[in-house]
């Protein structure tokens, strides 16, 4: 029996679009799910009243309407807590690219650390107390393979994507700043608890060599400038590649949530290349790749990761006094 005209279709919801990612297979207008919406709206021969002329596009470009709060959408793809994060990803669109800037960055990072701490050993053993030489340009020399870790996935999304406000989110919103400064205060709590445990089952935490000796006790603006790198610079860099090109590029390939989030937590662990805050390191990483989880932007992330430097910032330049 035919629908009549003037009665809408109970499951549907005209001009709201369904949240697919890239590659959902959902999208595709010949799959079963919407080869039994056309049957179930419109008779053989009839043409329905909403249907739509047969696009190529994917579902995921129709997003220009404004975000909806969480309580007002009607779109039961959407999840109740990480729906943002799904409307983030639907417009941003394929970051398949990402998994060639976080490789070609996580090595060069090694590489350049591997010749950064040659550099540094040679100086350290030869240091003579009687012709101290500046420490400055070393100081800045330990800044380079950090810098290098966001320049290749701002270079990547410059020639291949769409530029890293559109690409990664790195213009923070009002939301973003909440959740990071939320997620980091969580972070920096949890890395300090977990500390005094690992302190009172292994001992303290062995000397390092290298900034420390550096630095030798005096406040520099070298040293300032190592300490606001710390604060501010690091968390951009390393969360460009971490929480943008590594995470954009498993989201593209329909990896869990979840597991990405882990993923994402572990690299950022081994690349400090500290074993004894190894955990200390996974546990800060699971709670700022939180903040990327929750609002699908890389800047809640790097609120949160600032957050978190901004005590071991704040006690490098107090120890040096």
């Amino acid at each position: 029996m035919n629908r009549p005209p003037d009665e809408e279709p109970r499951d549907e919801e005209p001009g709201f679009p369904t949240a697919r990612l890239p590659g959902d297979p959902s999208a595709d207008p010949g799959t079963e799910e919407s080869s039994r919406s056309a049957r179930s709206s419109s008779q053989p021969g009839e043409a329905s009243p909403h249907s739509s002329p047969p696009s190529s596009q994917p579902s995921w470009l129709s997003y220009g309407t404004p975000m909806r709060r969480a309580e007002d959408t009607r779109d039961p793809n959407l999840h109740p807590r990480y729906w943002e994060a799904q409307l983030e990803a639907a417009r941003r669109g394929s970051l398949a690219w990402g998994f060639a800037a976080f490789f070609l960055g996580y090595g060069g990072y090694y590489l350049l650390a591997l010749v950064f701490g040659g550099v540094l050993s040679a100086h350290v053993s030869g240091f003579d107390p009687a012709n101290p030489p500046d420490p400055g340009p070393l100081l800045l020399l330990a800044f380079a393979p950090n810098v290098l870790l966001g320049l290749v996935p701002a270079v990547y999304s410059w020639r291949r994507g769409h530029g890293l406000r559109s690409d990664f989110g790195i213009v923070p919103k009002l939301r973003d700043v909440k959740v990071g400064l939320a997620c980091g205060a969580v972070a920096l709590l949890t890395s300090w608890l977990l500390g005094l445990v690992l302190i009172s089952i292994s001992g303290p935490p062995p000397p390092t060599a290298g900034i420390s000796e550096l630095v030798g006790g005096e406040r520099t603006v070298w040293l300032f400038l190592f300490a606001l790198f710390a604060f501010l610079g690091a968390p951009f860099t390393e969360e460009l590649l971490m929480r943008g090109a590594l995470w954009g590029a498993l989201e593209h390939y329909r990896i869990p949530r979840y597991a990405i989030l882990v993923l994402t937590a572990l690299f950022f662990a081994f690349m400090h290349q500290e074993s004894w805050r190894l955990p200390i390191l996974f546990v800060g990483g699971i709670v700022i790749g939180f903040a990327r989880m929750l609002t699908g932007r890389v800047s809640a992330s790097m609120i949160a990761h600032a957050t978190n430097n901004f005590l071991p910032a704040l006690v490098l330049l107090l120890a040096a006094g």
